[in-house]
């Protein structure tokens, strides 16, 4: 959960009732550039990676925020890969941070 401690599910079940005023947030959003003040507040929370877990070097903090905010960041994250894609600034021979690709699909197209 975020800072507002309503947790995913819920906003799940009333997702009928939340698209229209969530789209609205997200236009206006994406027209003036701001992001709602409210959806910039996180929880930091440590997360053992690996080792002893007494060390705190052993731990990297992980930012929990509010899902519509999550939300807003996929939409935006899909609609600039569908720029990219679309007038094609990245080759295809680059592998950068294409979905589906990586070092290794790069390395093997290299080698072929």
């Amino acid at each position: 959960m975020g800072p507002n401690g309503i947790h995913p599910r819920v906003l799940r079940e009333l997702a009928e009732v939340l698209t229209e005023p969530l789209s609205i947030i997200y236009q206006q959003s994406w027209q003036t550039g701001e992001v709602p003040a409210e959806w910039r507040l996180a929880n930091v929370m440590p997360i053992h990676k690996k080792g002893r877990k007494e060390d705190p070097g052993n731990y990297r903090p992980v930012s929990l925020t509010l899902v519509p905010g999550k939300v807003m960041e996929q939409i935006i994250l899909s609609a600039i890969m569908w720029h990219v894609k679309d007038t094609q600034v990245i080759r295809p021979s680059q592998h950068w941070f294409m979905k589906g690709r990586s070092c290794l699909t790069n390395l093997i197209s290299f080698y072929d």
